[in-house]
């Protein structure tokens, strides 16, 4: 299946725990750090709930 990397842009100081749970999930612990997952529904769908934290990298 196809991968997606994702790159945490913004930190997830202030926002709801949901959030921050869906962060560390897609394995995200700090700013400016890289990850590669795969693609997926489910994955797009946290992907989606934290847009404005992350950034889908080329």
């Amino acid at each position: 299946m196809a991968k997606i990397k994702i790159k945490q842009i913004k930190s997830k100081i202030g926002y709801p725990i949901d959030q921050k749970r869906t962060l560390q999930s897609l394995g995200l612990h700090k700013i400016s750090q890289v990850v590669e997952v795969e693609d997926n529904p489910s994955t797009r769908g946290m992907i989606r709930k934290v847009h404005h934290l992350v950034t889908i990298v080329e």
